[in-house]
């Protein structure tokens, strides 16, 4: 019964000691998973910036044509009112022939 009893003392030992060192991860895994994950954060916090800075130059752009369209509408509001004055004087005129 002894020598059961240390043999499973043994065994149990030897599983334990397995289990409890094959569950450890090396400072270097760690370091390398690490510089992994931090190369590709880097790449798309580069990814984000360009994205951001085209947002921004696009949103100029429509700005600027908005306003742009805006000083082509108030310049058409003024000159309707010449046209139409300019048609008013031609309709009271008799024709040429």
């Amino acid at each position: 019964m002894a020598s059961a009893r240390k043999r499973l003392a043994t065994a149990a030992l030897v599983i334990l000691g397995g289990i409890s060192l094959s569950a450890c991860a090396t400072t270097d895994y760690v370091d390398e998973q690490i510089a992994a994950v931090n190369a590709r954060i880097s790449a798309l916090e580069t990814r984000v910036n360009e994205n951001a800075a085209a947002a921004q130059a696009a949103n100029a752009a429509a700005q600027s044509a908005a306003s742009q369209a805006q000083a082509n509408g108030q310049r058409i509001d003024q000159l309707t009112g010449r046209v139409d004055s300019l048609e008013q004087r031609m309709g009271s005129r008799a024709p040429r022939n």
